[in-house]
């Protein structure tokens, strides 16, 4: 509760230029190396040279005795497995022993790890495990007193899933499933093109095909206790192995795929973030499935899940279940499987000003198959009371998983007056009503999630007048719909290519438009900057709309 004005001491020092040997990079570099991944707000950072570099912190309060200088961000905390103990309350002696027993076990499969041999710790490992699961047993029937009883459970199960990763890692299994062809492939390269491309989203009710393989690299046989799929929704889903069961063990040095018939419930939900908001208006997001208020997304539909025993101890992999896309450039990507409607509607842009004086304006409307059959029916549009569209509904056929069609209307509005109206696209098919749309969103390195919008549009009157004649030219940036808008105005707009803008008659135009950050994305127009001041200087209109910082170059 005091202002300081002088720069706070340095409590602790983070050596991030300390070199880490098994990366071969300093943790400066890995850190910039994962920034330079970031797609927005002007790209990543690059990756530095190696140097020596410290962070300082200063640390404001703490709830643990701590020095001016400490030597890391946990000093004065027991953050070893013993530690775990300091969570519990009452007589920890027991506990105290058994977490020094694993501890124990740990230290010595670390002595023991051999690079070329991560099997030689796998007995180790799976006594640890064994130890955790006894010493989680004797902890739920102990009389430590809670909350301290189930810190200590929470951490004991952390510790418990670390053990299960690192046997499988040890043991060197491989398992993953993936959605397959009903029919596989065949001829001479069938071998060498790898697993063959499928759709990246199923419908409701939709029958389909999933492989599991599991690889087992390492000496030893082990048990299948278990091989099966794992729905994130709904208990509905079914599955049977196409024509042999699971095996009851995979033996070394062997594989083994199982093939599943699998059918998605009618009712299976689709794949949607678990928050939404209704508009960019309202600025905070609705929760709508509690379940998964700490996760990022909610889970993609269907895993595959095999429990394997080792020794005695059990241990599961759960694969999300993927799919294949080839995409050119980049080769073949996996993404998960997802499930989306039979009829994806969108309206494109969202919004648009009407004048007032307006009679009429066109519209459009695109559907977007992701049935893996031929589908038709009927798009109709839901109008503000009095308003008519021409014409009134149109039949769409869609042939293909994929396809897509795209409506135009004309709409004429009664009584405009200056507010907003909303249209709303209804494509019906197979006795539903499909209005909303989504696009997949994510790039390689990301995963795909689907992004929903209602397939609406904002119509908004607007009570403008126009200059008759103008003729504008528009010069685009990273993307925006102020040309179009201009159109919806009376406007005429004229797209400048980069020919135009360094070469064209500039003079032709009663004003020149740039787009949003148009500097940043359009080297050329940086070049032929002169030219537009020009234009300025003889009497032209030049508007310049959001740039960021390669704008300031005195232009």
């Amino acid at each position: 509760k005091r202002w300081n004005e002088q720069r706070p001491a340095a409590n602790v020092e983070i050596a991030e230029g300390t070199r880490d040997a098994a990366a071969g990079l300093t943790f400066l570099q890995m850190a910039r190396e994962g920034w330079g991944f970031q797609k927005s707000q002007n790209g990543g950072g690059s990756v530095p040279q190696p140097s020596f570099y410290s962070s300082p912190y200063h640390r404001y309060a703490s709830r643990v005795p701590a020095p001016d200088r400490e030597d890391g961000m946990f000093h004065g905390m027991d953050v070893s497995l013993t530690g775990i103990a300091d969570l519990a309350q009452g007589d920890t002696a027991s506990l105290k022993r058994a977490l020094g027993q694993i501890d124990a076990t740990v230290g010595a499969a670390q002595n023991q790890y051999k690079l070329g041999d991560p099997g030689n710790i796998a007995a180790m490992l799976a006594d640890g495990l064994r130890q955790t699961r006894a010493l989680m047993d004797q902890v739920r029937g102990s009389a430590l007193p809670s909350p301290g009883k189930d810190d200590v459970l929470f951490e004991l199960g952390v510790k418990e899933h670390q053990f299960e990763e690192a046997l499988c890692a040890a043991l060197q299994i491989s398992f993953d499933a993936a959605v397959v062809p009903e029919k596989a492939q065949s001829g001479p390269f069938a071998a060498f093109a790898g697993p063959p491309p499928t759709p990246p989203m199923i419908v409701p009710g939709q029958k389909f095909f999933v492989s599991a393989h599991i690889v087992n690299q390492g000496r030893e046989s082990l048990a299948i206790d278990t091989l099966h799929l794992v729905p994130s929704d709904s208990a509905d889903w079914t599955w049977a192995a196409e024509k042999t069961p699971p095996p009851a063990s995979i033996e070394a040095g062997k594989e083994s795929r199982v093939r599943f018939v699998v059918t998605a419930p009618a009712g299976a939900k689709l794949t949607k973030p678990y928050f939404s908001r209704p508009d960019q208006e309202q600025p905070y997001y609705n929760i709508n499935d509690e379940r998964y208020r700490n996760l990022s997304f909610a889970p993609y539909p269907l895993a595959a899940a095999v429990r394997l025993r080792y020794r005695g101890q059990a241990f599961d992999i759960v694969k999300t279940v993927e799919t294949n896309q080839r995409v050119e450039g980049l080769g073949l990507l996996e993404q998960p499987l997802m499930v989306g409607p039979a009829i994806s509607a969108s309206i494109a842009p969202g919004a648009g000003a009407v004048p007032l004086s307006a009679s009429s304006f066109s519209l459009s409307a695109t559907l977007r198959s992701n049935e893996n059959r031929a589908a038709s029916g009927m798009l109709r549009l839901h109008l503000p009371a009095g308003w008519t569209a021409t014409p009134d509904g149109q039949a769409f056929a869609l042939a293909h998983e994929g396809d897509t069609q795209t409506f135009s209307f004309e709409i004429a509005p009664r009584n405009l007056k200056a507010q907003s109206y909303e249209i709303r696209a209804a494509a019906e098919y197979a006795g539903k009503s499909y209005e909303e749309g989504f696009r997949l969103v994510g790039y390689p390195g990301v995963r795909s999630y689907p992004y929903y919008r209602p397939a609406t549009y904002k119509a908004v009157g607007v009570d403008v007048k126009t200059a008759p004649g103008l003729n504008i030219g528009y010069f685009p940036g990273t993307g925006d719909d102020v040309a179009r808008a201009l159109e919806e105005l009376g406007v005429r707009v004229q797209i400048l290519s980069a020919a135009d803008i360094e070469s064209g008659n500039l003079a032709a135009y009663d004003a020149i438009v740039l787009g949003v950050r148009a500097y940043a994305v359009r080297p050329e127009l940086r070049a032929a900057n002169d030219r537009l001041l020009d234009y300025v200087k003889q009497g032209g209109t030049l508007v310049v709309q959001y740039n960021l910082q390669n704008f300031d170059r005195n232009y």
